[in-house]
């Protein structure tokens, strides 16, 4: 035990004499200092009697919490590029733990109101709920008219919940430990999101072990990746914890050989929130690879397919009845996608759909819209049978990784979070040059984007236009300009 716990010291100190680890440190914080604005804070905070006590709640919030939120954006990506194995090694420095680094980077975060999101409001708003004897599948937050919903962004008030039923149970007993303080409350939610950033962190270098590739490479395009630090620590969403469970039923799969094992888990991480599920038909493919197109053999992976995907159902019913709240989920399937993002087909929609309201063809104002986003649900569907097609039987962890990102492309909506389900894999498949690139660059757009979509709501969008600028010159003078390794997830030393 002692000498565990000097070696955790040990890696501590070693991450901590690193300026790259401290760069984003105070990119954490700066990050932390612009929540603490109105873009981010929720006009029901209790934050802003503590801003108003410093005087401290004018204008001048609006500039410093958005300067320093774009400013702390290009600090942890500046931290990110520079902490990169392969750059390390080519410098001749030593290789740090990730899990130090990451407890440094994302220190600040702990302590702060979610960031670039409002979701984990909606959480605790859905575990009060509960508590008072309602249904988050049959009302919304707005049913109960108090601090709980008016932390709530008003376009989730009136709608009902779409996750899992042991989220939204854990949501309750969050709710239950902040003794029904509201802010408390979402502060919290921070507590199950870290327990799957542990799983994450503790299981990507296994598993990347486990298939050849760098251990070392792999956390850190995984773990230390920005957007989980933003958005599992930050954000405190429930993905990360379906995303370690995820993680989990396959490690499980790969360790002891039996398939059934990580079904069980994944019905579990299905039960937080259910795309989880579509990991479940890929773990007899870890144990026994299927190899032929011949008729019995075709039958047997069928057979194996369907039979974990059921074990993962049965798991997933079993917790929806036991928690008392059925499957009312499917009512609110549509709900992620009532606001805009960044979506492909949204954009898509949105610019077909320009023309035609300029020439008063459509009445309602989004028919290209929504004949876009059916079009990418199909595209998805497609794409997702495609990778079956192409990588089950053989490459599991490829169909995996892939689907789940194709899924989050081409979806209604699309989030930050959303491909960090199957990015966490990526490395494990072994990209190309040319697909980790564009995996580094979607990362820093989408996280630019989230960045500017907030700081807009300061009221300063030509500044934000103006540093998210900046960060794509920090990712161009770090990436984009730069030769890359062809072999940087081959194996090497293990310094995870």
């Amino acid at each position: 035990m002692r000498s565990r716990l000097a070696g955790a010291l040990g890696d501590l100190r070693q991450a901590a004499g690193s300026r790259a680890v401290w760069a984003g440190f105070v990119g954490s914080l700066c990050i932390l200092i612009g929540s603490l604005s109105p873009a981010y804070l929720p006009q029901a905070s209790p934050m802003w009697d503590v801003l108003r006590g410093l005087g401290i709640d004018g204008p001048t919030t609006k500039w410093v919490g958005t300067i320093a939120t774009l400013v702390g954006l290009m600090l942890l990506l500046e931290s990110w590029f520079r902490l990169r194995p392969a750059k390390r090694r080519a410098q001749g420095r030593p290789q740090l733990r990730h899990w130090a680094v990451l407890a440094i980077i994302a220190l600040p975060m702990l302590f702060g109101p979610p960031i670039f999101s409002h979701d984990a409001y909606s959480y605790a708003a859905h575990g009060w709920l509960i508590h008072n004897n309602m249904s988050p599948y049959a009302v919304g937050p707005g049913i109960l008219p108090g601090y709980y919903a008016d932390q709530v962004a008003w376009v989730w008030r009136e709608t009902t919940a779409p996750y899992g039923p042991l989220s939204l149970w854990m949501s309750h007993g969050i709710v239950i430990l902040a003794g029904f303080d509201p802010f408390l409350s979402a502060v919290l939610m921070r507590v199950p999101a870290l327990i799957g950033v542990a799983l994450i962190g503790r299981l990507v270098p296994r598993i990347a072990r486990r298939v050849g590739v760098d251990p070392a490479a792999a956390s850190w395009f995984s773990v230390l990746n920005p957007i989980l630090v933003i958005d599992f620590i930050g954000g405190a969403h429930n993905d990360s914890q379906m995303t370690g469970l995820m993680l989990l039923g396959i490690w499980l799969t790969m360790r002891y050989r039996h398939w059934w094992l990580g079904a069980l888990v994944i019905g579990v991480a299905a039960a937080i929130k259910q795309p989880a599920f579509l990991a479940a038909v890929a773990l007899p493919f870890l144990v026994v690879p299927w190899t032929s197109w011949r008729p019995r053999a075709v039958a047997w992976a069928v057979g194996k397919a369907t039979a974990s995907l059921a074990i993962s159902v049965a798991v997933f019913a079993a917790i929806s009845f036991a928690s008392g709240l059925g499957f009312g989920w499917i009512n609110a399937i549509n709900v992620p996608g009532m606001v805009d993002t960044v979506s492909p087909f949204t954009v898509l929609g949105h610019i077909v759909q320009y023309p035609i309201n300029w020439l008063g063809l459509d009445p309602g104002g989004r028919g290209a819209i929504t004949f876009f986003r059916g079009v990418g649900s199909v595209v998805g569907a497609l794409g997702i049978v495609y990778f079956a097609w192409k990588h089950l039987g053989r490459r599991p962890l490829h169909f995996i990784s892939y689907s789940f990102i194709w899924f989050a492309l081409c979806a209604p909506a699309i989030h930050s979070w959303y491909l960090l389900w199957g990015a966490v894999l990526l490395p494990m498949t072994k990209p190309s040059t040319r697909a980790l690139r564009a995996a580094i660059v979607a990362t820093v757009v989408l996280l630019g984007f989230n960045a500017m979509n907030f700081g807009i709501r300061n009221g300063l969008w030509m500044l934000v236009l103006i540093l998210f600028v900046a960060t794509y010159w920090t990712m161009h003078s770090h990436e984009l300009s730069q030769p890359m390794e062809e072999k940087e997830l081959q194996p090497s030393a293990d310094v995870s």
